[in-house]
């Protein structure tokens, strides 16, 4: 698999539960979310549903990225996601 590191925020429901986080493989990432393979915060809060990415070309710049909107308000991040995702859609099945 070719690594293509990404930034993404999961949802538990609109406006619910955030997540943030960095991955150099997005499907594999969100796949192991959404089958609660991965422990922790996620599995705890229901947190499964894709509402944001981004895409980048090095993981140092997704890296960045990540720190950049953990360290943002919660209304930042809500405004993030509606702008490309009104909807709070799932995204996860259009990266698959």
């Amino acid at each position: 698999m070719k690594k293509q590191p990404a930034v993404y925020i999961l949802a538990s429901k609109r406006n619910g539960t955030l997540y943030v986080g960095v991955t150099s493989n997005l499907v594999k990432r969100v796949w192991e979310h959404k089958n609660d393979i991965v422990e922790g915060f996620t599995r705890c809060y229901g947190v499964h549903m894709l509402v944001y990415f981004e895409i980048f070309d090095t993981m140092e710049a997704a890296i960045t990225r990540e720190k950049q909107l953990k360290a943002g308000s919660r209304a930042k991040k809500l405004h993030l996601i509606e702008s490309i995702n009104p909807e709070w859609r799932d995204l996860y099945s259009s990266i698959v």
